[in-house]
């Protein structure tokens, strides 16, 4: 099973150039292709494992979100980030995503709340082991299945947008800090849950959000990023 609780046999109903986008976008959003990295079309094919037209296709979805950048030598880069562009980040993620926590409260159902237990059992692990792929990747899966409950996929939609712009600055900055440590802002979230507080859950999120925020904009003003 992967992270979104998905079998290989389901995977595999998935068309090429859906499963071609699917992983592009995880390297981007984990952080595979780093900021302002230039890759080429040609080095994505063989990465991926996936033809021509695949390719070009996410990355031609994937530069529509904004995720990628297409220059003339046919190659492809992440964004790097600006205080700028965080400011704008920062003011979506702070409206939506607590919006969506709220919203999802009351539909968190017992198997569920042990679905997001499960995932952050693995979080402080990955902590300790300093192992950033794994963290960004459970951390991400904690969220998404929170924010899945509420059933608003206009907020979502925008939210996994603003995630993909945010994450390969969040894999950098991981990189170089995870090893001193990072505080357990999910276990705020699940005592919530486990309350029927939609009012402290989306304030717990909230503060989850502050937390990577607060680093990014260090690491910017150190210009580590």
């Amino acid at each position: 099973m992967d992270e979104n609780g998905q079998g290989q046999a389901e995977t595999r109903k998935v068309p090429t150039h859906e499963l071609t986008y699917l992983r592009l976008r995880d390297m981007v959003l984990f952080g595979v292709l780093a900021p302002g990295q230039p890759v080429t079309i040609q080095g994505l094919i063989r990465d991926l494992e996936a033809g021509m037209t695949p390719v070009r296709e996410a990355i031609r979805r994937l530069t529509a979100e904004g995720a990628l950048v297409l220059h003339d030598n046919r190659r492809v880069s992440v964004p790097k980030m600006t205080p700028q562009l965080l400011e704008q980040l920062v003011h979506v993620r702070e409206a939506v995503e607590p919006k969506l926590a709220e919203l999802a409260c009351p539909q968190v159902t017992p198997a569920l709340l042990a679905r997001l237990e499960e995932i952050d059992a693995g979080i402080e692990p990955a902590i300790r082991a300093a192992d950033v792929t794994t963290y960004l990747r459970l951390n991400h899966a904690f969220h998404f299945a929170l924010y899945e409950a509420a059933g608003a996929t206009v907020l979502e939609d925008i939210a996994r947008s603003v995630w993909l712009r945010f994450g390969p600055s969040l894999r950098v900055i991981l990189s170089r800090y995870i090893a001193l440590g990072l505080p357990d802002r999910h276990a705020e979230a699940l005592a919530a849950l486990r309350a029927g507080d939609a009012a402290a859950l989306a304030t717990a999120i909230r503060e989850d959000i502050a937390q990577g925020v607060d680093q990014v904009r260090a690491a910017l003003a150190d210009e580590a990023i």
